[in-house]
């Protein structure tokens, strides 16, 4: 123990498999347990906390879907708790550890000991109006909860020593705070359990980040490469331009190709009579050849000779 009654970094955090019981006389436990199973429905059945539920069951008409889909609601929740303490399980002397804020545990065990639905009565109108608002109700769920005196409880926490009495509380580090029905050893594996699931379903996250990013700079890549490509088209275009310019007269030469646009004209197409391409364009055009300037079928090709 540390000054001031505290424990130290080591003891700060305690783990104690014991049995809810009260430390109060039974006399005093007796009232403190009225306040925390005053509203119970089952006779002779005593706990320390008890959780009171409302659930609201009906069929919402999905659009999307044209189903009625199940849809449930908790319509009111009240929870009651009393001080206990945990306690060896063996009779005799032992210590006994105070548990307080029970109901901030995250691993808290509750019993279910009575549980009934009860469902809503409805007219036919009441059956007409519910199918034209997408709405069908099915009844309301009651249910209690409770953790029962004598349940083997299992306690992580940190423990505090104020005025000779220990007292279990949730960590102030922000640290997790459990009250499990669960061993010792069946808790860590859970934990472990969880914190494995993260670890895989953070390296998937990081795969699937990675696969999405590469799939990103690919598309980004291929669209440069296609705007290169582009502006290469652009730039071999203005240069056959540039070729087709008469030096000289700064005419453009009016027998070029009208295909490549840098060989002369040297074909006539039959039966249409245009002379509009070079002997190296007409015989890359597809079958059946069709003149580029008509799109009439091409029947045969004279030569063309400039003098």
């Amino acid at each position: 123990m540390e000054g001031g009654g505290r424990p130290s970094a080591a003891q700060a955090v305690l783990l104690t498999a014991s049995t809810a019981l009260t430390a109060l006389l039974y006399s005093i436990y007796r009232q403190k347990a009225r306040v925390a199973s005053g509203l119970e429905f089952v006779e002779n059945c005593k706990g320390v906390v008890q959780r009171l539920t409302l659930q609201e069951h009906k069929m919402v008409w999905n659009r999307t879907t044209h189903l009625w889909n199940d849809y449930e609601k908790i319509i009111h929740q009240r929870t009651n708790s009393t001080p206990f303490d945990l306690a060896p399980a063996e009779d005799g002397a032992g210590v006994t550890v105070r548990v307080m804020k029970p109901l901030d545990a995250a691993e808290l065990s509750l019993e279910t000991v009575y549980e009934k639905f009860h469902p809503s009565v409805q007219s036919f109108t009441d059956v007409i109006g519910h199918y034209i608002s997408g709405e069908r109700p099915k009844g309301i769920q009651e249910t209690e909860q409770m953790l029962k005196v004598g349940t083997a409880l299992t306690g992580v926490g940190e423990l505090v020593l104020d005025n000779a009495t220990i007292k279990l509380q949730p960590p102030k580090q922000g640290m997790p705070y459990y009250l499990s029905s669960l061993d010792f050893e069946s808790l860590l594996q859970k934990q472990e359990s969880g914190v494995r699931f993260w670890k895989i379903l953070t390296v998937v996250s990081g795969f699937a980040t990675c696969a999405v990013l590469f799939f990103l700079l690919r598309k980004q890549y291929r669209h440069h490469r296609e705007r290169q490509r582009l502006r290469q088209m652009q730039e071999e275009f203005r240069q056959a331009q540039e070729r087709l310019t008469n030096t000289e007269g700064g005419e453009i030469l009016k027998n070029a190709c009208v295909v490549c646009l840098s060989s002369t004209k040297s074909c006539v197409f039959l039966e249409c009579g245009h002379v509009c391409s070079c002997h190296e364009c007409y015989e890359a055009l597809p079958k059946p050849k069709k003149c580029p300037v008509c799109r009439q079928g091409i029947t045969r090709v004279v030569p063309l000779y400039n003098s």
